[in-house]
């Protein structure tokens, strides 16, 4: 290579002055000692200037991803309103006059709303953004619940009303509308803070406030806004009330849709992509093949861990050809992106745990959505005529309360006590893992909380409640403790086996099942119900159920389905220990 002319050197630092060939400073052409101190000043300021930078910018994205945290809150806290529907459940059967089944077909076509397409929504959070998510939410939410009130406002069918249909269509966007907000919020946490110490406690974070938002808003419509007429004196004012969450759901969505921001998300991307090179895997994908054979002229076709994908903020100034390959190298990234979480939805429904897990989530969550969706029509039962109902501290908004309280704590707990004795894998880039100490799995928390989730349901399954309806809160209490803890470990061992960068698609895929399980059970509990209660009165109106023959069967179901939960759980368990998987 010839040398450079003196005439063109300049005293600024470019790539060629690292060339094999540089020709060292020589004092006999002419070299000024002043100007290379010179040098070593600018570079020194530049290295000043490139620290203090980068410290801005690491500040920046701190303030952003605690901002997203406080928006995931936000939506969280807002989201589960369909948690309060056995607060008003019970009126669409003595005001709009609907069967159980119909009651029952209301929550289920929510249910199914809202877990069916998470595997879509979980699609969408990973392969684009939670944001645009969180304002289809916040205008689903509003056109639903706006529906509803005016259903509820015209009255039953015999009066001119709307047919049940309206109803159950109107819930569906509600079901809907909670996935999206729920689903954009939990998995903008996992992806900006799934991979740190506090992993668990990120994730039950906004999860126990999914179950907050139950017991806020059924004391908001009890308390606040309850019918004031003499002869409905106390009860929750339906209209008003579905007015209220329809405002309230449309503001918390537009929040989210400019504050759920997942940041640094191409790190993900990169160290997923470094251990697909250290397994082999990479190189023998066709992604990779047709990468290399496509850009190896150019020297940039091979994959390594130097390349920072999809980080053009750290690429400029690199040198005057990288606004050539820049957006080439931008829809490459994009490709290998899609690439890799295609891989890892493979991956993960290969796994034969996942289905352990998903079974067993299966079998608990579907009894406790029915049980959730059906408190109401469950106290009615322990009060058989001449009695004059419930009290104020036995009623359904009461316990809507317990079990989001109980379900809350239960979240809190396990996501917090989890972080400190789960097993950390010894090879975790973010933290070293303790030399000595005790260490207790999460599945040891899982298991643990489905027994007490299933003693919930033997004690109403046994009669002990029929007899003693002032115990209810118990059940309320244990349930809400083994539905919480669930619900909270689950999202945290998905993450944990199977990584975050694939998180809103893994777990969309996960949580699909409790949908078929709400419907089974909400079903099962419709039929025993209804048969139990006989057809019509006297009067020609839909007969009451009372008594333990209304829902002891159901329950006893719903026990033994816990217990085999708890059987699979713990298969997946021991495969996870065979391969190493610090769960």
């Amino acid at each position: 290579m010839s040398s450079r002319s003196p005439s063109l050197s300049t005293n600024r630092i470019d790539k060629l002055d690292f060339d094999d060939n540089r020709r060292p400073p020589s004092t006999t052409e002419g070299s000024d000692p002043g100007g290379l101190l010179r040098d070593d000043e600018s570079l020194l300021s530049n290295v000043v200037d490139g620290v203090i930078e980068r410290d801005r910018r690491k500040l920046r994205r701190q303030l952003v991803k605690y901002m997203s945290f406080g928006s995931a809150i936000l939506s969280c806290l807002g989201a589960g309103s369909i948690t309060a529907y056995s607060l008003y459940g019970p009126l669409f059967q003595s005001r709009l006059q609907f069967t159980q089944v119909q009651v029952n077909a209301v929550s289920t076509a929510a249910e199914l709303a809202m877990y069916l397409p998470v595997p879509v929504i979980g699609y969408i959070c990973d392969r684009f953004s939670p944001r645009p998510l969180s304002l289809f939410a916040g205008i689903i939410f509003g056109s639903g619940y706006l529906l509803a009130a005016l259903a509820y406002h015209h009255g039953p069918v015999k009066e001119g009303g709307f047919p049940p249909a309206v109803m159950v269509v109107s819930f569906v966007g509600v079901g809907m509308a909670t996935a999206c907000m729920y689903l954009s919020a939990l998995t903008t946490c996992a992806k900006n803070f799934g991979r740190g110490r506090h992993k668990g406690l990120a994730l039950a974070m906004p999860i126990a406030a999914f179950g907050l938002s139950g017991m806020w808003q059924s004391q908001v419509g009890s308390r606040l806004l309850y019918d004031r007429s003499p002869e409905r004196y106390g009860e929750v004012d339906v209209y008003r009330y579905f007015i209220f969450l329809a405002i309230l759901l449309f503001v918390v969505g537009l929040v989210g849709a400019f504050a759920l921001v997942v940041v640094n998300e191409e790190e993900l991307i990169d160290e997923a992509v470094s251990e697909l090179e250290r397994s082999g895997l990479l190189e023998e994908s066709p992604f990779f093949q047709r990468s290399v054979l496509h850009d190896s002229s150019d020297g940039y076709g091979t994959i390594d861990s130097s390349r920072t994908i999809l980080n053009s903020a750290d690429s400029d100034g690199v040198g005057p050809e990288f606004a050539t390959r820049k957006p080439r190298r931008h829809s490459e990234d994009v490709r290998l992106k899609a690439w890799l979480l295609n891989n890892e939805t493979r991956v993960f429904l290969l796994d034969h745990t996942m289905w352990f897990l998903a079974a067993g989530f299966f079998l608990v969550t579907g009894p406790g959505e029915a049980f959730i969706n059906n408190l109401g029509t469950i106290i009615n039962t322990l009060y058989p005529p001449p009695s004059s109902g419930p009290s104020s501290s036995n009623s359904p908004a009461t316990h809507v309360s317990i079990v989001a309280l109980t379900s809350t704590l239960a979240r809190l707990f396990t996501g917090t006590l989890t972080d400190l004795l789960a097993p950390v894998a010894a090879s975790s880039h973010n933290f070293a893992r303790p030399s000595k100490g005790f260490t207790c799995s999460r599945l040891v928390f899982l298991l643990a909380s489905t027994l007490l989730f299933s003693l919930g349901q033997l004690l109403l399954a046994s009669g002990l409640i029929q007899s003693h309806p002032s115990l209810f809160p118990l059940v309320s209490a244990l349930v809400g403790l083994g539905y919480g803890a669930v619900f909270s470990l689950t999202p945290i061992i998905v993450s944990v086996v199977w990584g975050v960068q694939n998180f809103g698609t893994n777990w969309g895929i996960v949580v699909v099942v409790p949908a078929a399980g709400a419907a089974v059970w909400g079903a099962i509990y419709a039929a025993v119900y209804d048969a139990a209660a006989g057809d019509v009165d006297e009067g020609g109106a839909k007969r009451s159920c009372y008594g333990m023959s209304c829902y002891a069967p159901t329950f006893w179901g719903m026990a033994v389905c816990s217990w085999i939960a708890i059987a699979l759980w713990t298969i997946a368990w021991r495969g996870w220990k065979r391969r190493a998987i610090p769960v």
